[in-house]
């Protein structure tokens, strides 16, 4: 992993599903999917049902998500959703 990284923290309605540093994040967004790397603009911006995966320094891991919305501010990535079970 470089020096420089996100911290990724996935909320749910049931509490926190992940949290930590993550290389990169692949976002399913509802204009369409995208990719946020350390450094991103602040974003704010709602997901749509589809597969929200990032890349960690012990490989790539992900989740399916239904609805939600996520926040980029300073490097943190803070993602409210409704997991698909």
């Amino acid at each position: 992993m470089t020096d420089h990284s996100l911290t990724l923290k996935i909320l749910t309605p049931e509490g926190s599903a992940f949290e930590g540093p993550v290389e990169a994040v692949f976002v399913p967004g509802s204009a369409g999917r995208f990719e946020v790397l350390p450094g991103h603009a602040p974003i704010i911006t709602t997901l749509t049902a589809g597969e929200l995966r990032w890349r960690a320094a012990d490989g790539e891991k992900g989740t399916a998500v239904r609805s939600g919305a996520l926040m980029l501010k300073d490097d943190v990535l803070t993602v409210c959703a409704d997991l698909a079970k």
